[in-house]
């Protein structure tokens, strides 16, 4: 899976979604893509894990052609940064708080 730290949501093809029984939790969410395309697609909430980071998040049912991505929010939940130089994910270190 890709990770882009520049999309809010992650995003996964809808068959592997419906796999998991993630289900549909609000339909018809518009979104702006990079280029400044607008897409509709529906969104549900699912456990998402990566190697030892794991969260709680809003999926966005990827359709035929889209990509599938790892999103910031993601990223946020894991508590985690992209290392570039090894390409793979680590821990950001203590959460702040208010």
């Amino acid at each position: 899976m890709m990770v882009d730290t520049g999309a809010e949501y992650t995003r996964i093809p809808e068959e592997e979604l419906k796999r998991a029984a993630v289900t549909v939790r609000k339909k018809g969410v518009s979104f702006v893509m990079a280029n400044g395309e607008k897409i509709t697609r529906d969104v549900g909430y699912a456990l998402i894990r990566c190697g030892q980071f794991e969260t709680v998040d809003e999926v966005v049912f990827g359709r035929t052609g889209d990509l599938k991505l790892l999103g910031s929010r993601t990223l946020e939940g894991f508590g985690a940064v992209v290392d570039a130089r090894r390409k793979k994910l680590i821990a950001a270190g203590p959460l702040p708080v208010a």
